[in-house]
């Protein structure tokens, strides 16, 4: 386990939840995302740590690096010199959260792809981190072309707003034809220049290429699971 995953779980027992699944529940997070930062899994960054800074009321930057950085960034709540809250605990806000499309089709081409051609397979509720993108969506897995990162049926939640950079996980839409419907691909990215975008497949192993001119848009997956 990592450093980062070690001081989140520790965040979030000092913050009262004995389980991962406690927190995830009370976060409004998929559980298996949250378990995947937790226990190392997977890796989390500055927009997750500020999230889960917030709701463990611990510093983000004190999750990302530790005793790593210097001045006045916090440690955990409880420990020396932090005092006791004196705020006021209220019944929970209840109402409609926000409900984001769930974009895909039921069997993906060769390579997991389907067509992006605007048809919502239905909605979910938006997860927290993605509560204030207007633009935000999901689309749902096909296959397992991306395995065991990603399993068929699984829903991945977008931020299109977000930069990418090599090593994020991403949906790219390809328009092969000028007045015909993207396709849409669920992977890994590798780069993207002004001759083309590569992407990383994990099932069969192998590096797709697109040139450029074909690439309508490359989109930030934030977090995954069974919504």
């Amino acid at each position: 386990m990592s450093d980062k995953a070690e001081r989140l779980r520790e965040a979030r027992r000092k913050a009262g939840y004995r389980f991962a699944s406690d927190a995830a529940n009370a976060l409004g997070v998929i559980a298996s995302t949250y378990r995947a930062h937790e226990n190392g899994q997977n890796d989390f960054e500055l927009a997750e740590a500020k999230f889960y800074g917030r709701r463990f009321d611990v510093d983000p930057y004190w999750l990302l690096e530790g005793d790593r950085r210097t001045g006045d960034r916090a440690a955990p709540a409880g420990t020396t010199g932090v005092e006791d809250p004196n705020g006021t605990v209220l019944a929970p806000l209840v109402g409609q959260g926000k409900k984001i499309p769930v974009f895909g089709q039921a069997v993906g081409g060769v390579d997991g792809e389907f067509l992006m051609n605007g048809n919502v397979l239905y909605e979910v509720m938006a997860p927290p981190i993605l509560s204030d993108i207007s633009d935000a969506y999901a689309v749902s897995v096909s296959g397992d072309s991306m395995s065991p990162r990603y399993e068929d049926g699984e829903i991945c939640f977008v931020d299109p707003r977000r930069p990418v950079r090599r090593g994020d996980y991403v949906i790219a839409q390809i328009r092969l034809e000028e007045n015909g419907a993207p396709l849409a691909y669920v992977k890994k990215f590798v780069r993207h220049n002004t001759a083309e975008l590569v992407l990383e497949q994990f099932n069969p192993p192998k590096e797709l290429r697109f040139d450029a001119n074909t690439v309508h848009s490359v989109h930030y997956i934030a977090l995954a699971g069974n919504a």
